[in-house]
């Protein structure tokens, strides 16, 4: 524990303790009432020390409580509770890491990277506008909050109990890391009684950089006396994103981790018995009181020029932190207005990340090397010294293209100032020009490529040079084939990127058919795989045969044609054999197709090696539904937005968007003004509580199977 200052007692989340003395308990108590005691005492002092920052007792005199309450346990392992603060020690080594599918999914906020005041200007503007709001209208109350560089969680509460705890994962499934929160002492194992049955908190897990001091120390003390496998940390963020990824909570529970609250996710609803909170900041209060660390910061501020003033204090703040932060966070305070606003794709419209500068060092270019992309894309890449610059070492800044290499005129043994644009893609900023060699020569993007040396070209109105070798470019093969197993493509389990490098490093795979080809016996003898895994693997393969015009489109990896387009493309179309030979005026006619995704799609199927490539995956056996075409507005549902949510009886809800985007309908994952009908099933969380705040309809089962017949509710 950091020493600090002993203070007066200080009112907190279990101030009921006026009652008990110091000692736990008397002569009289039976082990039971002891040890309720004693967990009563210990979560109170843990949460003015960890949370509150205001301890009331000595180090020496917790530690003895403790001790107290852990023998009662190892005497009569029946009192053990899970809520009980010896559990915070840590415990059993687990094989791997469960998945948690997140009733309400955690959701990404939109980054505004103009770190200028205009960017919080522009925030407000967009707000105003969504709003519908003149210029007379008093101003929008916002909450500014922290963006911490940490690691996204969500802890699940039933009946007051820390049950589950699990990391962001894609959004929609995480890992559960259950074990490993509950070391992390600001966390509360217990809720009052007053907290909804069901409750999940979002916040971050991150390390103070005290924290992170201690702890690298004594890495490098490990390392200095022999001990094997031991290593020290680059950041924080790496340091606790590791320790809350340990199988072994027993090595979590020795890394020091912190955590803060910044919102909700499932939560029993208000007809219920939940909370009926009317702002963000009063939400963000009642998770304080009980028992959530909240960052100081957060604050309730009004307009643009609230919002510019929040982002220019805490930049002021920003190196005094005891902790990484990098920038802040604005929300509409307003809960009734966050519901009006809802979301844009996966992002909430109500809020915004506000980015600060990056920081900036300098370094010097060792080399200017070309990486290729999926489609084909040459890259220059700066291999640089190794520098230190936003808490990573860098080694590699991109330069995006031929026309950026040569307008910041970046040559190899500069001296150049990098940065680590939005925190994470390094780049080149500028040349310090006064150091630069005599002997320093300009970049030209080569002519051909470096993987497989063929024609490199450059587009007629593009910055990029693409490698024109396609499917026979062995960078290119080894991302196309990734792409076409991917989960919305083709969805083959099982072949993940390591594998995919070595069958085509091995030329076990040179086109996409040849993974329909391929023999259980090469399989099982690859590196990290096993018979289980081959015969896994080729049944996935073959079950992958089976698929939809759309996936089929989207597996191919044609440039700018996106899952939601290639939907559109087989909706309209309905036969591959058509899109194939349309042309490009027809192909505007699709929804979401414009100029350069019609002519990207018409450039791809005029290559005869692309053509080849479809017919062979026929020949292997890939099928899928075929139809004549129809138009969107001959739809059923066309126009009908829906959003499906909880457990449907009859159907996965895969299949059920499957069947609705089949009739014409758009199936959004977020509920709005604009949605026409909520299908909710069992165990339905946000979406059908807003559904019902914003009176949109809402189906059941039944509901679903009259709009599936054609027929609207």
């Amino acid at each position: 524990m950091r020493p600090r200052t002993v203070s007066p007692n200080t009112p907190g989340l279990f101030d009921d303790l006026s009652a008990e003395s110091s000692t736990a308990s008397t002569p009289a108590d039976t082990p039971a009432i002891q040890a309720q005691a004693l967990r009563r005492q210990l979560h109170h002092h843990a949460h003015a020390y960890y949370t509150l920052d205001s301890p009331e007792i000595p180090d020496a005199e917790y530690d003895r409580l403790f001790r107290e309450l852990q023998a009662l346990e190892l005497a009569q392992p029946e009192l053990l509770t899970c809520d009980s603060p010896t559990q915070r020690v840590g415990g059993a080594v687990l094989d791997a890491f469960a998945q948690v599918t997140h009733r309400v999914p955690m959701l990404s906020i939109r980054t505004e990277t103009d770190t200028e005041a205009s960017g919080a200007e522009a925030f407000d503007a967009r707000i105003r506008k969504e709003l519908g709001l003149s210029e007379s209208d008093p101003p929008v109350d916002y909450v500014g909050e922290l963006k911490f560089d940490g690691l996204a969680m969500s802890l699940r509460y039933v009946g007051g109990l820390l049950v589950q705890a699990a990391t962001r994962g894609d959004g929609e499934t995480g890992e559960d890391v259950t074990a490993n929160i509950r070391t992390i002492r600001q966390i509360p194992l217990r809720l009052p009684s007053d907290a909804p049955s069901v409750l999940e908190v979002r916040g971050e897990v991150y390390m103070r950089r005290d924290d992170f001091e201690t702890l690298n120390e004594r890495q490098r003390q490990r390392i200095a006396a022999g001990t094997k496998g031991e290593k020290t940390f680059v950041n924080p963020r790496n340091a606790a994103a590791g320790a809350v990824r340990q199988l072994d909570s027993g090595i979590a529970a020795e890394r020091p981790l912190s955590f803060f609250a910044y919102g909700l996710g499932d939560i029993t609803p208000a007809n219920e018995g939940g909370p009926q909170w009317t702002s963000h900041f009063k939400m963000l209060m009642q998770l304080k009181d009980w028992g959530f660390p909240l960052a100081e910061q957060t604050a309730c501020v009004q307009g643009a020029a609230g919002l510019v003033a929040f982002h220019q204090r805490v930049a002021a703040e920003r190196d005094a932190l005891p902790y990484d932060i990098d920038g802040v966070v604005y929300k509409v305070n307003d809960l009734s207005l966050q519901a009006g606003l809802g979301f844009v794709t996966r992002e909430p419209r109500w809020a915004v990340a506000h980015k600060y500068p990056a920081q900036e060092e300098m370094t010097t270019v060792l080399s200017i090397d070309v990486q290729v992309g999926r489609t084909g894309k040459l890259t220059p890449v700066a291999k640089l010294a190794p520098v230190f610059v936003g808490g990573v070492t860098v080694t590699n800044a991109t330069l995006h293209n031929e026309l950026e290499a040569r307008r910041k005129d970046v040559r190899v043994g500069d001296t150049v100032i990098v940065r680590r644009a939005g925190d994470v893609i390094p780049e080149v900023v500028s040349v310090v020009l006064d150091r630069r060699p005599a002997d320093a020569s300009q970049f030209t993007m080569m002519s051909h490529c470096p993987v497989c040396e063929s024609l490199a070209e450059r587009e007629e109105g593009e910055a990029d040079h693409r490698c024109t070798g396609g499917l026979f470019c062995s960078a290119q093969r080894k991302q196309a084939i990734w792409h076409f197993a991917h989960r919305r493509a083709m969805d083959v389990e099982g072949l993940g990127d390591k594998l995919v490098d070595q069958l085509v490093d091995t030329a076990q795979v040179n086109t996409l058919a040849d993974l329909y080809h391929l023999k259980l016996d090469i399989l099982a003898n690859m590196d990290r795989m096993a018979e289980k895994s081959a015969v896994n693997l080729m049944e996935a393969l073959e079950k992958s045969k089976t698929t939809t015009l759309g996936r089929f489109l989207f597996s191919l990896g044609i440039r700018h044609v996106g899952e939601a387009t290639a939907k559109e493309l087989a909706r309209h179309f309905g036969q591959l054999d058509a899109i194939m030979v349309a042309s490009e005026d027809a192909l505007l006619q699709v929804a979401d197709v414009g100029p350069v995704v019609a002519h990207s799609i018409r450039t791809f199927f005029d290559q005869p090696h692309n053509r080849e490539v479809v017919q062979a995956l026929r020949d292997a056996g890939v099928t899928w539904p075929e139809g004549e075409a129809l138009a969107p507005t001959e739809m059923p549902l066309a126009g009908i937005t829906v959003v499906l949510t909880g457990t449907l009886q009859t159907m996965g809800r895969d299949e059920a968007k499957e069947k609705l985007e089949a009739l014409g309908a758009k199936v959004a994952g977020s509920v709005s003004k604009k949605t026409h009908y909520v299908v909710a099933g069992a165990e339905s969380g946000s979406k059908l509580d807003k559904a019902l705040a914003l009176g949109v309809p809402v189906l059941d089962d039944t509901g679903l199977a009259l709009l599936l017949s054609g027929n609207k509710p």
